[in-house]
């Protein structure tokens, strides 16, 4: 039997818990990354904070240490292969074998199609989808002499559903879907599990004009089935999952937590 493998006899706590493993989640000094970051680290997890800017990545690093978790941080671009490398690299030195991958680096740009800067579709390629490969390719090769992981890539419902002025947003996490299932293939028989994370509509810095559009937010409601916006503690359930045994013959799926938005038209 593998670590990723769990017997019948096995308490439900253990299959969810995290204690003793290391979890790199990108992107995590703000949002939903910082959730996913504080449910993991709940669950037993030694996290380590990443993000480009050191101010943020050390106030997140000291909230998680406040709260009496085992955290630390590290800083680098996901979009600079060499960088990534670098501080993946490091991270094991210094810190230990990376267990637990979450791919979360993102960022959104909103403007008509014909009026969309080049260079903004070039960033937002190559901060939501390209990290996932460059990171998930430095960890995964680690993980592959281990032959144990689990990596989750947060993905979007806009890996399935388009909306206006966000076209390059949705091929982002539209690519960054099938990625997962590509990860899930190639890596699968050396013992690494790669799923996706699909948040809906959730009060985050990145949906801060949103939130604050009392027109956009009835329309949201009211295409939502549960009637709301999500809150982001309501992703660790699903992200503890895909990270824990409680998951361990699970691998190429996307989890949609939604309230329902991809099961409506």
């Amino acid at each position: 039997m593998t670590s990723n493998q769990t017997s019948a006899g096995d308490s439900i706590g253990s299959l969810f818990s995290l204690a003793g493993r290391r979890a790199l989640i990108t992107g995590s000094s703000a949002g939903i990354g910082l959730a996913v970051a504080h449910g993991l680290a709940g669950a037993g997890a030694n996290i380590v904070v990443n993000g480009r800017g050191a101010e943020k990545v050390d106030a997140a690093v000291a909230e998680l240490a406040a709260a009496g978790h085992a955290v630390t941080g590290s800083v680098f671009d996901v979009t600079d292969p060499e960088a990534v490398e670098a501080a993946v690299a490091a991270v094991e030195a210094q810190d230990g074998p990376i267990d637990i991958l979450v791919n979360n680096a993102g960022i959104q740009h909103r403007a008509p199609l014909h009026e969309f800067p080049d260079d903004m579709f070039r960033r937002i390629i190559d901060t939501n989808l390209t990290s996932a490969f460059t990171v998930g390719k430095a960890v995964g090769r680690r993980m592959i002499e281990r032959r144990r992981g689990a990596i989750v890539n947060i993905c979007s419902v806009q890996s399935e559903l388009a909306r206006p002025t966000i076209a390059p947003y949705s091929a982002s996490k539209g690519g960054l879907k099938m990625l997962t299932k590509g990860m899930a293939l190639d890596w699968g028989p050396h013992g690494i599990r790669v799923n996706g994370l699909a948040p809906g509509y959730f009060r985050t810095e990145l949906n801060n004009a949103l939130v604050a559009d009392a027109d956009f937010t009835r329309w949201l409601t009211a295409r939502t089935p549960l009637r709301r916006w999500g809150e982001t503690s309501e992703l660790v359930g699903a992200a503890i999952f895909l990270a824990s045994d409680a998951s361990s013959f699970v691998t190429g799926h996307i989890l949609y937590v939604d309230g329902g938005v991809t099961s409506c038209l």
